[in-house]
């Protein structure tokens, strides 16, 4: 038997109030008081209540609604931030409406935008790598939409919400410092993304501060294959490293597919984000969490905040087994040798 949809006269019933307040708790929820805006959406959800939208648009009425505007969501951090971002504003009866760019454009930056503007969308959350000028001149051309960015420079004067990548970045060159590792590699994201640049200052500023001065660096495309290829660059140049501090749990999963090839298991390794697989790597691996559900909460709460107010989360470091004290070299030799072997596969 089909179960009957429930209707707007329903949600009212239960809620126990009037068909108009839940009108406006649909349409213009910043009249409605908080608790009957709870109370509406308690019952929708008991209800199972789906809005009309082809009824909604007809009429002319405005869908509340916010904007993101991201990277490609085939990349573990996005995805996970969109995700986080569209379940927090269903639960207050918003919608969301996603642009996913490819780069960070202007022009394609302000289409979006005209969308968000088209759909009479007043907020927008920006997971893009911006530098500070084109993110302030977007703020400024825009000044109808008040955009949250979540990858810029910290000191862009815009409103940002951002992890504290040094704070992650000390603690996995402290972590690694304290096993006995002298000899880095340091492997950061593309130099275009902001985000791949602060994790590699702060890197290297933890390196300077513990007195360390040996680190290479190479630059991965955020894939475990760039991962794998950086691995074996980097042990031709430099065969003695003993760790290998990486930018993302992705080009991780590569380092330590190159190591086990190469049978160096005893070089540890570091990601970044903990990514729900990461635990599960052979080794398991030690990486930097990155709360995205908080992100997408604070995001769509910081919206309704017009200033330009700067942000930051924490982030925490989960030690896993890929890291460990270090150990005794083999002979330079013989390191040469398998990684020559390898190189040559490639």
């Amino acid at each position: 038997m089909t179960r009957r949809v429930a209707t707007l006269d329903d949600v009212a019933r239960a809620a126990g109030v009037s068909l108009q307040t839940v009108s406006r708790v649909l349409n213009s929820p910043n009249k409605v008081a908080a608790r009957t805006q709870d109370a509406v959406h308690k019952a929708m959800r008991e209800l199972h209540y789906v809005p009309n939208r082809s009824a909604q648009l007809l009429a002319g009425k405005v869908l509340p609604a916010i904007g993101l505007i991201s990277a490609s969501l085939t990349l573990h951090a996005p995805s996970q931030i969109a995700a986080s971002v569209k379940t927090h504003p269903q639960a207050r009866g918003l919608d969301v409406s996603i642009a996913m760019l490819n780069q960070a454009d202007y022009g394609a930056l302000q289409a979006a935008l005209a969308e968000c503007r088209a759909q009479n969308i007043g907020g927008a959350i920006v997971n893009l790598p911006l530098e500070s000028a084109m993110a302030e001149q977007l703020a400024r051309d825009n000044p109808d939409i008040h955009c949250l960015f979540l990858d810029v420079p910290p000191d862009s004067d815009v409103a940002s919400l951002l992890f504290d990548h040094q704070q992650g970045c000390r603690a996995i060159v402290d972590h690694l410092w304290g096993l006995g590792h002298r000899e880095f590699g340091f492997l950061a994201g593309p130099e275009s993304a902001i985000s791949a640049r602060l994790r590699l200052h702060a890197w290297r500023d933890a390196l300077h501060r513990n007195g360390g001065h040996q680190a290479i660096t190479a630059f991965g495309d955020w894939s475990a294959g760039s991962g794998f290829i950086r691995t074996v660059e980097m042990l031709a140049q430099q065969p003695t490293l003993s760790a290998i501090v990486v930018a993302n749990d992705q080009m991780a999963l590569g380092v330590l597919s190159a190591l086990a090839q190469l049978d160096r298991r005893e070089i540890s390794v570091t990601g970044y984000d903990d990514t729900p697989d990461s635990q599960y790597f052979q080794p398991a691996l030690t990486t930097v969490a990155q709360d995205f559900r908080l992100l997408g909460e604070r995001a769509v709460a910081l919206l309704a905040e017009p200033a330009r107010h700067h942000h930051r989360l924490p982030t925490r470091l989960i030690v896993r087994q890929s890291t460990a004290p270090k150990a005794s070299a083999a002979p330079r030799d013989t390191l040469i040798a398998q990684i020559k072997a390898l190189a040559r596969q490639l």
